[in-house]
C-alpha cells in the first residue's frame, strides 16, 4: 500500500460517505495529506498509507458502538492500531461463539418440525434471547428503566433528576458514550479484562463528578440501587439490559482487584 487515494475513492474502497471523512477530519481524529493542484495551485485531500491505517482504526472502533471522542482518546497512543484490532479480535471471537450457538439452535429446531414436532416456548425463548435481542439504545434503555423509577422514586424526585440531566448535559454525554462502549465491551464478553477494569476505573470517576456536581442521584442512590435491582429481577427486562450486569461485573472485578493488590501490599 504505497498509493494516495482521493477522498472519493477512499470513501467508496471503505464503504462510507466523503461527509464522513469530513467529519473524522474535524475531529481531528483524521489528518488527509495536501497536494497541490498543478492547473488551480489549490490544496487537495489524500489519503496515504498511514491515513488508511488511521481510517481502519476509526471505522473500526466506530462499528464498535464508540463515540468520536471516545475514540480518539483510545487512538492517543502510539501502539493504538495493535489494540484495536485485539479489541476486534475478541469481538469477533463473541460474536462467532454467538452465532455457532444461534445456529445450532436453529438446525434443532428445524429438525424438530421437519419430524413434526413443535417447539416449546423454552425453545422459542431461547431462539429469541441468541438469535434475535441485541443491546438497547440509550433511548430504548431509558424506556425500559423509567416504570421501575416511577415505582421507586417520588414525581419530584424523578423530577428532580431529570432537570439536573438537562443542566448538565457534558457529563451526560460523558455517560452515554460510556455507556456505548460498554456494550462493546459486553459483547467482547469478558468483565475482567483489562478493557473492561479500565472502563470501570472511568465510570467510578464519572460517578465522583456527578456527586461533585451535587446530582440528586447521589443522595438518591439507595433507591435508585433498588430500581437497577428491580429491573434485573424483572424476567423481561433483565433480557434486555444485560449491559447492566456486564457493569456490575466490571465493577465488582475492580474492586476485587483493588482489594487483593492492597492486601498484597
Amino acid at each position: 500500500m504505497d498509493r494516495h487515494l482521493s477522498p472519493a475513492e477512499t470513501a467508496r474502497r471503505f464503504g462510507i460517505s466523503i461527509k464522513a471523512l469530513r467529519l473524522y477530519e474535524q475531529h481531528g481524529l483524521l489528518k488527509p495529506l495536501r497536494t497541490a493542484n498543478g492547473a488551480t495551485g489549490s490544496a487537495w485531500r489524500a489519503y496515504g498509507p498511514d491515513q488508511i491505517v488511521r481510517l481502519h482504526q476509526i471505522l473500526a472502533l466506530k462499528r464498535l458502538g464508540l463515540s468520536l471522542a471516545r475514540i480518539g482518546e483510545l487512538l492517543a497512543g502510539e501502539d493504538a492500531l495493535d489494540a484495536v484490532l485485539a479489541l476486534q479480535e475478541r469481538t469477533l471471537a463473541a460474536d462467532g461463539e454467538r452465532i455457532s450457538r444461534a445456529l445450532m439452535l436453529i438446525r434443532k429446531a428445524r429438525a424438530k418440525l421437519s419430524c413434526g414436532a413443535a417447539l416449546s416456548i423454552d425453545d422459542l425463548a431461547t431462539l429469541t434471547q441468541e438469535t434475535v435481542m441485541t443491546h438497547p439504545t440509550q433511548k430504548e434503555l431509558n424506556k425500559i428503566v423509567v416504570p421501575f423509577m416511577e415505582k421507586h422514586l417520588t414525581p419530584e424526585e424523578n423530577a428532580s433528576i431529570k432537570q439536573w440531566n438537562v443542566d448538565h448535559p457534558d457529563l451526560m454525554n460523558a455517560g452515554k458514550d460510556l455507556m456505548e462502549e460498554a456494550k462493546a465491551l459486553a459483547a467482547a464478553g469478558d468483565a475482567a479484562s483489562p478493557a473492561a477494569l479500565d472502563f470501570a476505573r472511568r465510570l467510578r470517576a464519572l460517578g465522583g463528578q456527578f456527586k461533585t456536581g451535587q446530582s440528586p442521584a447521589i443522595a438518591l442512590a439507595p433507591k435508585l440501587k433498588t430500581v437497577m435491582e428491580d429491573v434485573r429481577s424483572d424476567p423481561q427486562a433483565s433480557q434486555k439490559t444485560e449491559v447492566i450486569g456486564f457493569i456490575q461485573k466490571a465493577m465488582a472485578n475492580l474492586k476485587a482487584e483493588e482489594d487483593a493488590n492492597k492486601d498484597g501490599a
